[in-house]
């Protein structure tokens, strides 16, 4: 049983928590650490059919047990009108906390959902992170496989796992939820949006190779955004600069592993190139996940100039910045660190400047750049901030 970064701080949370997280990352394996007087799992048809008909059966059963202390419905975004009833309980039971889990804030805002403001705490479940797997670390099987715990922790049946989810949940659900007759021209666009995962969105080309309009692509992307499937990294915004930036979005698939399985390439070892590009993907998602594990109100955002310069996540801690430049290589040069110099010229508080590498060691340049080992940047360097 691996310890999820959360599940200590969900033990101390007293008001009711919806965590949010897309399938398969162990929502529903994490409550069932927790003791509920009462646990629904709308994924189950029998159980999605009677709350559907009759909503009121909640309160009902809720209302037959004296002095209830914690009720969990798993998968709500399948019921969203649900909220309202859950509202109105809480309101008449303060004392009574509801975790509630979604893979869709999409269905949730489509449905009409009242998120409970002020009632609700929101949390959010990653798939397992460097700090969560420890000893079980493989930064080659993560970036071939991803880290779903359902496939990352069986590598005999993982990858035929991994192909399903990208088939079946991925091209068959996602899509039915984008309400799209053009079945084709949104398989192209999954195939096209994840080859650009990580990659500066250029929403024209990625249309013309898809074969559909622009806009079309554009609300595809925001159906991956809202349905967990994808992060959006968006282009960091100078206050005042006469240096021009890149106004473009970056996304990245929220799994290195279903990434691959949309491609057909999980089954196969990744090129030294394309593992590049995948452990540049892992680093912004491991910042991500600390981000979400830690409860952290930081801002991610990425850097690049009309002359090239670039860096590939910014992180916003508040007092500084936290600028990360990926190298897949063991070694890093000066000329590697000019994205960061850039944009620490243009930065308008510190900045502290990395390039996280697979390298033994940690070197200083004359900079001011530190090259950093990644378990050393993820295991002491954030933690520390």
């Amino acid at each position: 049983m691996i310890d999820r970064l959360i599940t200590q701080r969900i033990h101390e949370i007293k008001k009711s928590i919806l965590l949010l997280g897309p399938r398969q990352v162990g929502k529903s394996t994490l409550l069932k650490g927790f003791s509920s007087d009462l646990f629904f799992n709308l994924m189950d048809e029998e159980t999605f059919m009677s709350f559907s008909k009759d909503p009121g059966r909640l309160k009902r059963q809720i209302g037959a047990i004296q002095n209830p202390k914690r009720i969990i419905i798993d998968e709500i975004q399948r019921i969203p009108t649900l909220l309202n009833s859950i509202q109105a309980i809480v309101d008449a039971n303060p004392h009574l906390q509801f975790i509630l889990t979604g893979s869709s804030a999409r269905k949730l805002k489509k449905g009409g959902a009242n998120l409970l403001p002020g009632r609700i705490v929101l949390e959010h479940l990653d798939p397992l992170s460097y700090w969560e797997l420890k000893n079980n670390f493989d930064l080659e099987r993560i970036l071939q496989l991803g880290s779903l715990p359902g496939i990352y922790l069986d590598p005999k049946s993982g990858p035929e796992v991994l192909g399903t989810y990208a088939t079946v949940y991925l091209r068959e659900e996602i899509q039915a939820e984008a309400a799209t007759k053009n079945l084709g021209g949104y398989a192209r666009f999954l195939d096209v949006a994840a080859q650009a995962s990580g990659e500066w969105i250029n929403y024209s080309k990625i249309a013309s190779d898809a074969e559909i309009p622009k806009e079309t692509v554009r609300r595809f992307f925001t159906l991956l955004e809202e349905t967990l499937l994808a992060y959006r990294v968006p282009p960091f915004h100078p206050t005042a600069s006469k240096r021009r930036v890149s106004q473009r979005d970056r996304f990245i698939f929220f799994d290195t592993g279903v990434r691959n399985a949309i491609l057909g390439t999980h089954k196969n070892p990744a090129s030294p190139t394309e593992k590049g590009k995948l452990f540049e993907q892992w680093i912004i998602l491991q910042i991500i996940a600390f981000v979400h594990g830690f409860k952290k109100e930081w801002r991610w955002s990425a850097y690049r100039t009309e002359g090239g310069a670039e860096v590939d996540v910014i992180v916003d801690v508040g007092k500084k910045y936290l600028a990360v430049e990926c190298k897949w290589g063991k070694a890093v040069t000066e000329s590697e660190t000019r994205g960061l110099l850039s944009f620490e010229s243009i930065a308008k508080k510190p900045v502290d400047k990395y390039v996280v590498y697979r390298g033994e060691n940690t070197e200083k340049f004359e900079n001011g750049v530190l090259a950093i080992p990644f378990e050393k940047f993820l295991g002491d360097i954030l933690p520390s901030v």
